[in-house]
């Protein structure tokens, strides 16, 4: 990562833990419609342990965990996992779900093969580089187990803020000091060379609305 790289991330996680602190909750407690078709994949592949990267507060993993599913949920926000920590007492779910602070373009502390899927909910269009997203996703892979679904959401190049705001390079836009890396589809081709392509669908979410890709990609058995 170089100078202006470095200065970019601390800046997001200065923005989101202030974002988190100011407005618990922000994104409110209903599951997003994409952890919804995450929870019908994952049970399809008969998984029972799922990875949540970028979690935030918790909406996505609570929902995961009243599932029946045991969670690890991370995020680089100390204050939205406390937020999460919280809610999943509340709603009893707490002996489902763990958590850990954790920036993706550190490598996972996690072993190989020992996750049954993985979820991003727009976690890999934060202000990341392409070689950090191809990082990632380098690394779900090697926790991900054989047969292993990947669910991820990005917001893409026809969506209504790329281009605006701030350049950083890299098809990186910072737009009311939130920063987004829009993807264009080729980037989704190449993060899914190795895996089974099952599904890029795509849809929109919030008030612009927000354009987004769901993709859903599998690792071969």
């Amino acid at each position: 990562m170089n100078g202006p790289e470095r200065e970019l991330a601390k800046a997001q996680r200065a923005h989101w833990q202030q974002t988190y602190g100011s407005h618990p909750g922000m994104y409110g407690q209903e599951p997003s419609a994409p952890v919804r078709h995450a929870a019908t994949v994952f049970r399809a592949s008969g998984s029972r342990n799922v990875l949540e990267l970028g979690a935030g507060h918790g909406r996505d993993a609570l929902f995961l965990a009243r599932e029946g599913f045991i969670v690890q949920a991370t995020d680089f926000s100390a204050t939205g996992l406390e937020q999460l920590r919280q809610a999943a007492r509340d709603q009893n779910v707490a002996d489902q779900v763990s958590t850990m602070e954790h920036d993706v373009r550190t490598p996972l502390p996690l072993a190989d093969a020992s996750v049954d899927g993985v979820f991003a909910h727009m976690l890999l269009c934060m202000a990341l580089s392409t070689k950090e997203i191809q990082a990632v996703v380098d690394e779900i892979r090697r926790v991900l187990r054989p047969g292993g679904s990947f669910v991820y959401t990005v917001r893409h190049t026809g969506d209504a803020h790329y281009g605006a705001g701030t350049a950083h390079g890299d098809d990186i836009y910072e737009h009311g000091g939130f920063a987004v890396h829009f993807f264009p589809r080729q980037l989704v081709d190449t993060l899914a060379d190795g895996w089974t392509l099952a599904e890029v669908h795509a849809f929109e979410e919030g008030e612009l609305p927000r354009r987004l890709w769901r993709v859903t990609q599998t690792l071969p058995r």
